[in-house]
């Protein structure tokens, strides 16, 4: 494997197809996740991560970082969705400093009707397109690049001293 210098045609080719593919199959789901069931995909993020956590509750900082997003842009989501009765906001009982976000039972409600959506649309869009051996191949690179992303995350999220 050369580290460094130029890609070769096939690497970018293939790093464009992969780019478009993911573009086209995100946009295409969080459109059809809105339509069908009036969340957006940051919303659907956010409950999932919350419905996925010991009682349904997690620090704002964990969420943030389960989520690899900024902290405004998460303050900002969480707000749209606290006026819409999805989430609260609590304070923290071992940290003062820090914000607990909880799943309300509507929000439990809005994460599995988009689960059972999306579940349905992930197999006609990407689980059907591929054979058994793609799909197996497609789950093994991504956890690859994950793993290489994992360590700059980590030594991120360990350098980050913001409690929220």
């Amino acid at each position: 494997m050369v580290r460094g210098g130029t890609l070769t045609p096939a690497q970018v080719d293939a790093w464009r197809r992969f780019h478009r593919m993911q573009a086209q199959l995100i946009g295409v789901l969080g459109r059809e996740l809105t339509q069908a069931t009036g969340l957006s995909e940051a919303d659907a993020e956010v409950l999932a991560a919350l419905a996925a956590a010991p009682q349904s509750t997690l620090r704002a900082r964990d969420l943030r970082w389960e989520l690899a997003w900024e902290k405004s842009r998460l303050s900002h989501q969480l707000r749209r969705m606290e006026q819409r009765e999805l989430v609260r906001r609590t304070e923290c009982v071992e940290d003062s400093r820090s914000t607990v976000i909880v799943l309300t039972a509507k929000g439990r409600a809005a994460q599995l009707t988009a689960e059972r959506f999306q579940q349905d649309r992930v197999r006609e869009h990407l689980v059907d397109a591929l054979d058994h051996d793609q799909l197996e191949a497609l789950g093994e690179i991504s956890e690859a690049v994950l793993q290489r992303l994992g360590i700059a995350c980590t030594q991120a999220r360990a350098a980050d001293p913001d409690p929220d």
